[in-house]
């Protein structure tokens, strides 16, 4: 934290912020490790803003999913309310929610005992969808994109935490005028609202006239705001009041209508790496995107990590003017594409427009996957709008069956919400079964030699019950569980050192084998269990799941998941598995890991670690993961285990 940055004086005359007690423990931390006291509230809670960026900044992707993992749950647990802290008040509330999703009819039928029933699943899908708003600013304000100083960072996290949705002024019906303003009204206790929407171009708005005024330069205000909107935001700026100058952004961002999208005819603008940000900023200003690069700081900063490219559709009159698409370069590889549909997703209709773009780049496969998702997803919204049926491809593609449909927002694209509502999943799954409804199972009695696929509970024993079906789902589609086989052995440690190397090498020639993954590697390869799965190999059966598919209703520790898993017929892995496991999933997904569940390695820093698998944008990985047998895993988390043979349970 630079001494000439205003953060510390800003959050100490906002919040008081240097008493806080967090504050008050990175200070000691500090003067601890440095021998020097920090007395004054700027050294503080400069202390604690320069803690706050180790969160986001550590270089180890690994370490940096893992600090921001236990951000969040710190987070969740302070923010998110908790189902037994929502009041009776809300019940109103929550009859206006069944009865938009049409099940205001069972409601009224239903017995006391089924309306408490009712309530409780509609007050978890609410406050589901409340962690989830919450943890779509966790994720941006934690990534590489949001390029904004830390303290105002906080400043606007900690707004949102205290604001609900925003809710639009109310409309003349005959003037068709706006009567009054839009806002953000304050979060109560017990609440069910969701929190605020992230609008990227609205907070860039915010945030950089923020640090303008702070810098005692003048606002930057597009030059088609009328007056009485300037002199509206100036005094919202004055006051610093996040969630008028929030609200005033989104009012005064105007989106792109329709009926212009359809037109595609348009020119690329290629800005080049550390020109002027001002052409970029001024051609996207005001025009609905909902990039973050409307704001000159982030433009400015993404100009200096490399090129950036903007495609501009023609407007009424005849002018490529309408920004449609950008894509943002560091160094020689895309670094993002982002569109203008929801959550910064392609609209329907550019698709080839980008398709066509991305072949002058060498590293466009894995943006092609996403343009080639985007246009299956939109023929699919586009079959269900006319009343067309849709095939066994096709579900298997909006259910995620085989693979995780990719977008090119922050966030999934939120047409596969939208459709997949919008279906009957008991309908559904038959088809995609190639089965009758009969020889689908819901729990395990009901498995017999006539049963196809099974959707319920693991209970002990399920495994090797369930052994001949290839369709197994704890819940559908989130709960898939994926069997498999690898033959591990057969290679010396040189061998297959070579071939780990040439799996996990990058294009620039260096390998994605994390140095604390090679020392596991390292001693495994003097082990006896080693040697002899050299001499004779051996095929051993795995089983993929999720953490919360073992049936944990909150964050287990390692331990407890492995006495669970153990519990229903799954054992640890042989360390050899994962080297093995590397070679064969070279098709893993982009931005996908997964762990082994294997007896932990004492790592150089005397800390327990299992073998980590993944897939980033620089290529495979071999990693480590810090796993110790009282740390929590959050119930997404996916982990590999070893299929109990029959005859081993003997």
């Amino acid at each position: 934290m630079s001494e000439f940055s205003p953060g510390p004086q800003f959050l100490k005359e906002k919040y008081d912020l240097h008493n806080a007690p967090e504050v008050q423990r990175s200070a000691n931390f500090v003067s601890n490790e440095s021998g020097e006291n920090l007395n004054s509230p700027d050294e503080k809670i400069g202390a604690y803003l320069e803690r706050l960026e180790g969160f986001f900044e550590d270089e180890d992707p690994q370490k940096r999913e893992r600090k921001v993992s236990f951000l969040k749950n710190k987070l969740f647990d302070l923010l998110i309310t908790k189902p037994e802290n929502v009041p009776a008040s809300y019940d109103d509330f929550i009859i206006n929610v069944i009865e938009e999703h049409g099940e205001r009819g069972d409601w009224d039928r239903a017995s006391d005992q089924e309306k408490v029933q009712i309530r409780q699943s509609n007050v978890e899908g609410l406050l589901s969808d409340q962690k989830d708003s919450l943890e779509t600013w966790v994720d941006y304000l934690s990534s590489d994109d949001a390029m904004y100083p830390t303290w105002l960072k906080y400043w606007a996290f900690r707004s949102i935490a205290n604001l609900q949705d925003y809710e639009k002024p109310e409309i003349d019906k005959e003037t068709g005028q706006r009567k009054g303003e839009g806002r953000f009204p304050q979060r109560s206790k017990g609440t069910l609202k969701m929190f605020p929407d992230l609008n990227y171009e609205a907070l860039s708005y915010v945030l950089d006239n923020i640090n303008l005024k702070y810098q005692n330069q003048s606002p930057e205000i597009p030059y088609d705001i009328q007056e009485d909107e300037k002199t509206r935001f100036q005094s919202f700026l004055k006051n610093e009041n996040f969630a008028k100058l929030y609200a005033w952004a989104i009012e005064n961002i105007n989106p792109i209508d329709e009926e212009l999208l359809q037109t595609t005819d348009g020119d690329w603008v290629k800005y080049n790496q550390n020109s002027d940000p001002m052409p970029l900023v001024q051609s996207i200003r005001g025009k609905g995107t909902g990039w973050c690069t409307a704001g000159v700081n982030t433009a400015k900063t993404q100009l200096e990590m490399g090129d950036f490219y903007v495609y501009y559709s023609k407007n009424q009159d005849g002018q490529s003017s309408i920004p449609r698409i950008a894509i943002r370069k560091k160094g020689d590889n895309i670094a993002e594409v982002r569109g203008i549909a929801k959550k910064q997703n392609l609209d329907p209709f550019i698709g080839d427009v980008l398709k066509d773009k991305l072949e002058e780049f060498p590293d466009k496969d894995q943006f092609l996957k996403k343009e080639s998702d985007m246009a299956w997803l939109t023929v699919i919204k586009n079959k269900t709008k006319s009343g067309q049926a849709l095939d066994k491809e096709d579900l298997t593609f909006l259910y995620e069956v085989d693979s995780k449909i990719q977008g090119f927002g922050y966030v999934d694209d939120p047409r596969i919400k939208e459709l997949r509502n919008g279906r009957n999943l008991e309908a559904d799954l038959p088809i995609l079964f190639d089965c009758d409804p009969s020889q689908i199972a819901r729990t395990p009695e009901q498995v017999d030699q006539n049963t196809k696929a099974y959707v319920g509970p693991l209970v002990p024993g399920v495994f090797q019950q369930l052994v001949s079906l290839e369709h197994i789902y704890t819940s559908f589609p989130e709960g898939k569980i994926s069997r498999g086989e690898v033959e591990i052995g057969g290679l010396d440690k040189d061998q297959l050192q070579l071939k780990l190397n040439k799996v996990c090498k990058r294009a620039n020639g260096e390998t994605n084998i994390s140095s604390y993954a090679q020392d596991m590697l390292d001693k495994m390869y003097e082990s006896e269990e080693f040697k002899k799965f050299a001499q004779n190999p051996e095929n051993i059966q795995t089983v993929r799941l999720k953490v919360g598919d073992l049936g944990f209703t909150s964050n287990p520790t390692t331990d407890q998941i492995y006495a669970r898993a153990k519990e229903l017929g799954l054992d640890l892995c042989p360390d050899e598995l994962a080297p093995y496991q590397r070679l064969k999933d070279a098709d893993q997904p982009m931005n996908n890991w997964y762990s082994i569940a294997m007896k932990q390695f004492t790592d150089r820093d005397g800390y327990p670690d299992v073998f980590r698998l993944g897939h980033n944008d620089d290529g495979l990985w071999l990693d480590s993961a810090w796993t110790d047998p009282t740390g929590e895993w959050n119930l997404g988390r996916e982990l590999v285990f070893r299929l109990r043979q029959v005859s081993q349970e003997s």
